[in-house]
């Protein structure tokens, strides 16, 4: 008798492949299937498997055969990593996602999910962001990591069209959590002011704060924060109980459902970490567009919903940033 829709398809001893494990993303999957009873998942380093290499990946399956896949593995970072590195990120990008699929498909892999980014949506569509309005226009300035995505996401439709491989795609907003990157050049906003509020007498922060100045009207975006052990709860959920056919047209996204002035994000975790620090807000630098909130509603009648506050979030980060290796003395 099949699986009827709705029940845990995966048993605890399927060998399940968290591509990326170490990584912000996977990490928290990892967490999430080890708190629910998986005992046979797949974790490799680089160094045992460089994803960007076919023959590589193609060992990895031929030998570790997993039925289940999670594809967190990525080139990425902040909006500097993009404006400074746009070949390696849509090139290794595309070679990681190209290889993943290809021997999932020819390996048999029974589901995969592969993570996209909200920044694969278009800066002037309406928000909320549905899932039908991805590939409908122009991203913002991290148009190339939006391209890899967008094409790993056709490539999921692609391969369920043309073999009926049952890949598919999430779509988060932007993520925070344990094992983020710290790296003060390359990382994203929130372990960015984790670390400067940490170690720095005065904090730079790219972008305005919202005041009038004469004639000139200054502002911070807006974005949706979710912490990684929720999209976990998420995307864990997605591969126990649904197929490709249960989202729209292979895609779902999975957002906070509200967003936070980075002016108010930054106040939070000024309080948090560090009260009374300097901020300078450097409005030379780009910073995204204004908004990216996106329709979480598809996943919140799965019966999903986030958890963790975004203050809670931020003070469980920062307890664990202060006995990683990034925490320098102060």
């Amino acid at each position: 008798m099949g699986v009827k829709k709705g029940e845990i398809s995966i048993n605890k001893d399927s060998k399940i492949y968290v591509a990326g494990h170490r990584g912000l993303a996977g990490s928290s999957i990892v967490r999430e299937l080890e708190r629910k009873g998986y005992t046979r998942i797949i974790k490799l380093t680089r160094d045992k498997c460089d994803l960007r290499d076919p023959e590589a990946v193609y060992y990895l399956f031929e030998t570790q055969k997993p039925e289940y896949v999670f594809m967190a593995a990525a080139y990425a970072g902040g909006i500097k990593r993009a404006i400074d590195f746009p070949v390696e990120i849509q090139v290794d990008n595309i070679r990681i996602q190209t290889n993943i699929l290809e021997c999932a498909k020819d390996f048999r892999a029974k589901k995969l999910i592969f993570l996209s980014s909200s920044c694969v949506y278009p800066v002037d569509a309406y928000q909320p962001y549905k899932e039908e309005y991805i590939g409908t226009g122009k991203t913002d300035e991290n148009w190339s990591y939006a391209l890899a995505k967008l094409a790993g996401t056709e490539l999921c439709r692609a391969y369920h069209r043309q073999y009926g491989c049952n890949f598919m795609t999430v779509v988060p907003c932007n993520m925070y959590g344990i094992n983020d990157n710290f790296d003060l050049e390359y990382s994203h906003v929130i372990p960015a002011l984790i670390r400067k509020f940490h170690e720095c007498e005065t904090v730079e922060v790219w972008g305005g704060r919202k005041i009038i100045d004469g004639e000139k009207y200054y502002y911070t975006p807006a974005r949706e924060f979710l912490f990684s052990d929720d999209f976990a709860r998420a995307v864990v959920m997605l591969m126990e109980t649904k197929d490709y056919e249960d989202l729209y047209n292979g895609v779902i996204n999975i957002g906070a459902g509200d967003e936070t002035e980075i002016a108010t994000l930054v106040d939070i975790t000024e309080d948090i970490v560090s009260p009374g620090k300097k901020v300078v807000w450097n409005r030379e630098k780009p910073f995204g567009v204004n908004s990216k909130l996106m329709d979480s509603g598809r996943i919140r009648a799965m019966g999903w919903e986030p958890k963790v506050g975004l203050r809670e979030g931020i003070s469980r980060v920062y307890e664990w940033y202060k006995n990683s290796p990034y925490c320098q003395p102060v």
